[in-house]
């Protein structure tokens, strides 16, 4: 963040599933707005295409992120399949590696489940103790260097974790001091009865902060609780990032995911401009 202690992201969601050589000028234009990160999504590709992404964010004047997750049911690390399991613990550590090719310090996302799969209940106690040790397990392969930052995401997204709290459980039960959960103002506005009150018990455990409205377009524009999420923010004294996440109609392999089937702003360099003086508007001093 110019001006400030945190450095303000976005998303490349809002633009692509993958960063190539043409948003190179998008690249550009984010940076003059003011943004000092972009979280890259990763969902495939090889070790070069991932230091490629790094060079092209670096190139831009901005640091990376990489979002990542579980892409389909084969790689699960909650399943009583060990060959499942083993999967999905092998795609988590994959994760690690192509992080520290893209020279990224963070990786962020909902890397529990695959998302939009769902067993008809709960997660069992067996499913979360899988989870808490493939991801400790997870957090100790990636190191002190690099932070890890777990999203709960709506019932409606994945069932193994929603909540503030469970999140803030999980991270307790990992027990590194490199992970850490990712709060984000949509899913808490659909899963928390207090969504600021939600964060501020949890914030310890915050390592990343996403921005993001209730219809997924430009934030400020819906009825999520965004201002009084980035004013405890600021009154704790929080340093990781906050980036804005918004979708547009760019991904349709994520449509099912994420229920995105109409527009809901007119142009995504806009969005990104109003996004960034919000957050700046609630953080500045």
């Amino acid at each position: 963040m110019k001006g400030g202690f945190v450095v303000i992201g976005i998303n490349f969601l809002l633009w692509s599933s993958r960063l190539e050589a043409g948003h190179a000028p998008v690249l550009t234009a984010l940076h003059e707005i003011g943004y000092g990160g972009i979280e890259v999504p990763f969902f495939k590709g090889s070790a070069a295409d991932a230091r490629a992404a790094g060079q092209m964010v670096r190139a831009a004047g901005m640091q990376p992120a990489m979002i990542g997750l579980l892409p389909d049911p084969d790689r699960n690390p909650l399943s009583d399949d060990a060959a499942i399991a083993q999967r999905g613990r092998d795609h988590l550590f994959w994760l690690i590696e192509m992080a520290q090719e893209m020279g990224a310090r963070l990786i962020a996302g909902p890397f529990t489940q695959p998302l939009g799969q769902f067993s008809g209940r709960g997660i069992t106690p067996a499913e979360w103790a899988r989870m808490v040790a493939a991801h400790r397990a997870m957090a100790e392969r990636a190191g002190h260097d690099l932070r890890l930052a777990v999203e709960p995401l709506n019932r409606f997204e994945c069932y193994a974790l929603n909540t503030a709290a469970d999140a803030a459980r999980l991270v307790t039960e990992v027990g590194c001091p490199n992970y850490g959960y990712l709060y984000d103002t949509f899913h808490a506005h659909i899963e928390e009865a207090n969504p600021t009150l939600a964060l501020i018990e949890t914030l310890p455990a915050v390592a990343h902060f996403h921005v993001s409205e209730n219809h997924r377009g430009t934030p400020g524009k819906g009825h999520a609780a965004i201002r009084p999420a980035l004013m405890a923010l600021k009154a704790s004294g929080y340093e990781h990032w906050i980036s804005v996440e918004a979708f547009g109609l760019a991904l349709p392999e994520l449509s099912a995911a994420t229920r995105i089937w109409r527009r809901m702003f007119d142009d995504e360099l806009a969005l990104a401009a109003e996004a960034f003086a919000l957050i700046r508007s609630q953080m500045d001093p």
